[in-house]
């Protein structure tokens, strides 16, 4: 694989946000979702509108991982975004996604978003990471939990009217002793 490089998207990335979002949210979640609920989910979170919106929000970044001048992938934070189940802990940080184009999983993308999330989340002295990923996402909870993070709760995640349940994991960053 080429040169990858991390960046912070700017507004000209949104087209290609929305476009890894369709396509990799479609391609994991489809078979196991009513075509109205994917459209409806895809359709009020994956708009160019939606993600531009979000990229002048103070607290959410979004990373770029690059190569060939294409984006290969991209994770969103979430900074001081509060989990729904405590981890007794406010000084927090979300990975609210964190996406690989379907041509570049187990490229070894998401590990470097990753690692580049962890590495904001130390910068920022926040005492934890997190996020929430679909319980029956084996292959994602088996991704996060070589980076160390841990089950701290459930919570149930909302996909149309298909009520599904999210693990939340944490990781400690920063000792909070």
């Amino acid at each position: 694989m080429n040169e990858v490089k991390i960046r912070i998207a700017v507004a000209a990335d949104a087209g290609s946000i929305v476009n890894i979002s369709r396509e990799t949210f479609y391609n994991a979640y489809a078979a196991f979702n009513t075509q109205a609920n994917m459209e409806n989910f895809i359709h009020n979170y994956f708009s160019v509108e939606t993600i531009k919106e979000e990229l002048n929000e103070e607290k959410t970044v979004y990373l770029i991982a690059e190569n060939s001048n294409s984006i290969a992938g991209y994770a969103k934070l979430k900074d001081k975004s509060l989990p729904p189940v405590s981890l007794n802990n406010n000084n927090v940080i979300e990975v609210a996604r964190i996406y690989a184009s379907v041509n570049k999983i187990n490229s070894g993308v998401g590990s470097m978003l990753m690692n580049e999330c962890m590495a904001i989340a130390a910068k920022k002295k926040r005492h934890y990471i997190w996020l929430g990923v679909w319980e029956q996402n084996i292959k994602a909870v088996r991704f996060y939990e070589r980076f160390g993070f841990k089950k701290f709760g459930t919570h149930i995640f909302m996909l149309g009217d298909d009520a599904q349940t999210d693990w939340l994991l944490a990781k400690e960053i920063i000792s909070s002793n």
